[in-house]
């Protein structure tokens, strides 16, 4: 099915550019609305939940999509600024037919998004995007009056996704006598992240919680840890971490103020879980999982099978494969036994048990993993093209193969938002890397410039 609005995490753009304007918003409302109002409500009113982080366009969308929704006939629960998977959890709870997040997560203030989530806390299935993207064809009809929607808010929704936090982690664990640096990013975690660690009993020297509507993401949160690095070096700090704009990602800084990516933490969370009995036959990562993750998984008995790029391509293999751990280098990080979708607090809980539990500091535990010097070059591409059906693309990349080996791997990927193809070499030896990724993307380039 072809899709004109939703890409691979809902829908994104630029704030006043279609279709992130408040009239598309109030029409997609609408049209959701219309599709949820189908699924069987036992008599009364569906309800929808809406989330958003704290960019100063939010409060212009929710606006626009409350209306909508229930000018369709669906009852509206607002929850405010709360992260994605807070908005995932609640929609399961309270019994709420749909989740909706006003988010463009770690893009720039004047970027926004929408993502939704099914009852289930899940990403929608694709025929219902499909359903939602004919319904914004017709044109907009007011339920009769009788029928139309309320909307209330959610007043206690921080303070219960803080003891659903905490009740992930085990009943007698606690944070007492760690110094923690947190980042939120001045973003959706901002009164949430701080709270649940504090109550766990962390000294927490915060970064980033002061959000105007225009500072998210901006030096801050997880795409920009140099501030963070240098608060957990100037505090002190054991250890820092950082979420991302809309708090379903996360990395952590070591006391030294070095990163660690979200595949040290998928690797430091899957070796536990294996310690302590729990880990099934392995993990799923992305085409993009560094290669020294997949080594180390092997070491220790785990298989990696890796997914397309994005969350929702990872979570469905970790179904195919009955699998409860996956996750990207950016840090969205799934552990389904505890969550629907990528939660950054409930993962970062995660990393500090495996850390409480094995008495060993987050370099010790991030040491079983040697990451593999990886060089990515984007190459404009104008148009459409099948990289597969190039021949020679296909030599070029079979002679940079040849010469790695088993040594290292190779991945050319069409970027879903750029006109841009990623040109990515993977091996033991950066300086080799390096100069295998350029000659590569330049044979890369010139084959498309003839093709």
């Amino acid at each position: 099915m072809t899709r004109r609005y939703f890409g691979t995490d809902g829908i994104r753009g630029t704030v006043g550019e279609a279709p992130i304007t408040p009239d598309f918003m109030l029409k997609l409302g609408w049209a959701s609305g219309r599709v949820f109002a189908r699924q069987g409500h036992n008599g009364g009113h569906n309800t929808v939940i809406i989330g958003k982080d704290t960019r100063v366009s939010g409060y212009m969308f929710e606006s626009a999509l409350q209306a909508g929704l229930v000018a369709a006939g669906v009852d509206v629960k607002l929850l405010g600024p709360m992260p994605t998977p807070a908005v995932a959890l609640m929609t399961r709870t309270q019994n709420a037919v749909a989740g909706i997040v006003i988010s463009a997560s770690h893009n720039p203030f004047f970027h926004n998004g929408i993502k939704f989530f099914s009852a289930a806390g899940s990403k929608l299935p694709d025929d219902v995007e499909h359903a939602i993207e004919q319904e914004l064809d017709c044109r907009l009809e007011v339920a009769q009056s009788r029928d139309i929607g309320k909307v209330v808010r959610i007043a206690d929704a921080a303070g219960r996704y803080i003891e659903y936090c905490k009740s992930t982690a085990p009943e007698h664990f606690s944070l007492r006598g760690m110094r923690i640096a947190v980042d939120c990013a001045n973003g959706a975690t901002y009164h949430i992240a701080p709270n649940v660690l504090a109550e766990l009993g962390a000294d927490v020297v915060p970064l980033g919680v002061t959000p105007d509507g225009f500072n998210i993401n901006q030096g801050v949160g997880s795409t920009d840890t140099a501030a963070l690095s240098r608060l957990v070096q100037d505090s002190g700090a054991d250890l820092g971490i950082a979420y991302d704009g809309d708090g379903d990602r996360v990395l952590f800084v070591d006391s030294d103020g070095s990163l660690v990516d979200g595949d040290e933490l998928l690797f430091i969370i899957a070796a536990h879980r294996l310690a302590r009995g729990e880990a099934e036959a392995g993990v799923v990562g992305t085409l993009m999982s560094n290669l020294g993750l997949e080594l180390a998984l092997r070491d220790i008995g785990l298989e990696l099978v890796r997914a397309r790029v994005g969350d929702r391509y990872v979570k469905e293999m970790m179904e195919a494969q009955g699998w409860r751990l996956g996750g990207e280098s950016s840090g969205h990080i799934i552990c389904a036994d505890l969550t629907t979708t990528g939660d950054g607090i409930v993962a970062s809980l995660q990393v500090l048990v495996a850390m409480q539990e094995s008495g060993r500091s987050l370099a010790e535990l991030r040491a079983g993993m040697r990451k593999c010097p990886q060089t990515m070059i984007n190459v404009p591409m104008v148009g459409k093209f099948e990289l597969t059906e190039l021949p020679a693309v296909n030599d070029a990349v079979a002679a940079v193969e040849r010469q790695l080996g088993s040594r290292g791997r190779v991945l050319l990927r069409p970027s879903g938002t750029e006109p841009l193809v990623r040109v990515m070499v993977e091996g033991e030896d950066a300086a080799e890397v390096r100069q295998l990724c350029g000659d590569l993307a330049g044979q890369v380039e010139a084959a498309l410039a003839g093709a």
